[in-house]
């Protein structure tokens, strides 16, 4: 028989205290075998007595591994040419994530297996596992906080003709069978713990801003305050066609509306950082805590694909008629955008989602000062048969590096091209 650790083998030339890791590693993962009494080379070198060390390791396992994990570990003998070694063969566990009981719940105490080693599991690999095999989501467990009162959801039901009587909160999943408030029910409450943090920055960074709100209170009241903060943001802008004046807002107001509730509706509540929408003079970003669900991609989002983290949630929105079918909402934002020559960004990591919508406006001015600039231009060609960079310097009151990269533009784009070299280049039309 051939010894090699790998991802699923880890070999033990005898038992110390941190074959309790390797276990909780096998375990949180997806199994696998400890061989002890073998070394690192694979060389087969035998215990002194098989049936006491594996109730030793027994023991160590039933006594300093939580949750109870035995059942999930068998133990057998083997004859290794001539030495008894011992096979330790682990499933992966049920109750995941396991631990040391001595460490606790915390990367120091949970473990995962990575290549042949076993490594501490980060706080995020540890959240996901209690989701994984809890069975209840964050919004169906009971709420810590019980003395909730809902003056904005009753409100917001009785706008949409709607009932908010106990019977129908308990349809919803507000209070849960034994009478209690679920952690949706916090969500919905006056009390609501979750925020929405939105600044106003001048310019397209974050050096000066201008205003900056956090609103508190049920996520009905965060939905109406964050709505009226942008809409008074979203500037009109008029221009003419002929006889006929067009206005146009900065952004669609479908688009805004889709990605709030979008930020609303499918954040992870389980961590207390704040929603976060940020106002440039070119784009609106809004960052919502918690990445794709386990399993979805971004190009399913695209499709319309849609996995709810917050099903319950959504449910009620959806009620209210502030959502329509689930998994509109991405497609809708992009739909809306067409034709504008503009496109919003959609971006994720594994803790965060990222909608970005551009700020219509703000490009179509900077297309028609990009094209004053280059009819200036031409139209100083026309009556003086050429021009210097000097001269598209003093034409366009520019400096030189801009006025170099104009006349660049202008002839990568074919409209002018250049005579001569250095100092004495000059640019006529094409």
């Amino acid at each position: 028989m051939i010894f090699a650790e790998s991802e699923n083998v880890e070999l033990k030339s005898e038992v110390t205290s941190d074959i309790c890791k390797e276990i909780i590693a096998f375990a949180n993962t997806h199994g696998g075998i400890i061989y002890v009494g073998v070394t690192d080379g694979g060389v087969p070198a035998g215990v002194a007595n098989a049936d006491e060390t594996m109730l030793r390791i027994s023991n160590m396992v039933r006594d300093s591994i939580k949750p109870d994990v035995t059942m999930f570990v068998r133990y057998e003998k083997i004859d290794a040419g001539g030495k008894d070694i011992i096979a330790v063969t682990i499933q992966r566990g049920v109750d995941r994530p396991y631990y040391l009981a001595s460490k606790g719940l915390r990367p120091s105490g949970v473990y995962v297996r990575s290549g042949t080693s076993a490594d501490p599991a980060s706080d995020t690999a540890i959240r996901r596992m209690i989701k994984e095999t809890d069975g209840d989501s964050f919004e169906a467990a009971r709420s810590l906080a019980q003395d909730l009162t809902f003056k904005s959801a009753a409100a917001e039901f009785e706008r949409h003709g709607v009932g908010f009587d106990q019977p129908k909160m308990k349809t919803l999943g507000i209070v849960t069978q034994d009478g209690l408030y679920s952690n949706l029910g916090l969500l919905l409450s006056d009390q609501c713990p979750a925020t929405i943090k939105a600044a106003t920055f001048s310019g397209v960074d974050q050096r000066f801003f201008q205003d900056r709100r956090e609103f508190d209170g049920s996520l009905f009241s965060q939905m109406n305050d964050l709505y009226d903060y942008l809409e008074l943001r979203n500037r009109t802008k008029a221009s003419f066609d002929g006889l006929y004046r067009i206005d146009k807002k900065d952004y669609p107001e479908e688009a805004v509306r889709e990605a709030m509730m979008n930020c609303l509706v499918h954040r992870d509540y389980s961590y207390s950082a704040s929603t976060l929408v940020s106002v440039y003079d070119d784009r609106i970003e809004f960052v919502s805590i918690g990445g794709l669900p386990s399993g979805v991609e971004m190009d399913d989002i695209m499709l319309g694909f849609s996995v709810c983290r917050n099903p319950k949630l959504a449910a009620v929105f959806y009620r209210l008629k502030l959502i329509e079918a689930y998994g509109t909402g991405i497609p809708k934002i992009m739909r809306v955008y067409e034709g504008s020559g503009l496109k919003p960004v959609i971006e994720t990591t594994s803790n965060a989602f990222k909608i970005t919508l551009p700020n219509r406006n703000a490009a179509a001015l900077a297309a028609k000062v990009q094209t004053g600039e280059e009819e200036a231009v031409i139209g100083y060609i026309r009556e003086h048969g050429s021009i210097t960079r000097k001269e598209t310097d003093a034409l366009l009151n520019v400096s030189q590096t801009t006025s170099s990269r104009i006349l660049r533009r202008m002839a990568e784009n074919g409209l002018i091209r250049h005579e001569g070299a250095g100092r004495r280049t000059r640019y006529i039309l094409k």
